[in-house]
């Protein structure tokens, strides 16, 4: 599937894979499209509820497994004990994690390109690297 820019893009798709684009889809896909950062589900329902008070949390988790089994959103743990999400469209990066100060790095993804190559060759292993988070401790804790 093409790379989907904006939350109209996605719900055109959703449409053409037989799914409904409800009002509460379309407030779920622009919660996630208007962060500027990894959103969870708690915050997208907030975000939905101003608008649109009767949806319920399990209507944002479901719609998010969704997304996600489509292949539309990403959905990564960061260590906050809250999966948190990101439009696939907006691009595959990594994360270290400092768990002293809670610090978010951003890593490119071919920083990680020779371990999944690695891993395929010596393990026959195909990773699906698409969001990873690595934890360990920044410089400035460890300094």
């Amino acid at each position: 599937m093409k790379r989907l820019k904006r939350s109209k893009e996605v719900g055109e798709a959703l449409r053409e894979l037989g799914y409904r684009l409800t009002p509460q889809r379309q407030l779920i896909l622009n919660a996630l499209q208007q962060s500027d950062d990894h959103i969870s589900a708690e915050d997208i329902h907030a975000q939905v509820c101003a608008k649109y008070p009767q949806v319920n949390i399990s209507t944002v988790y479901r719609t998010l497994e969704l997304l996600k089994n489509l292949g539309l959103v990403t959905e990564t743990d960061l260590g906050s004990g809250r999966f948190r999400y990101h439009p696939a469209a907006k691009g595959h990066h990594h994360h270290l994690i400092c768990e002293q100060c809670g610090a978010t790095i951003d890593v490119d993804e071919s920083l990680l390109l020779p371990l999944k190559r690695t891993l395929l060759m010596e393990y026959g292993f195909h990773a699906n690297m698409s969001h990873l988070a690595i934890f360990g401790h920044c410089s400035k804790c460890r300094g």
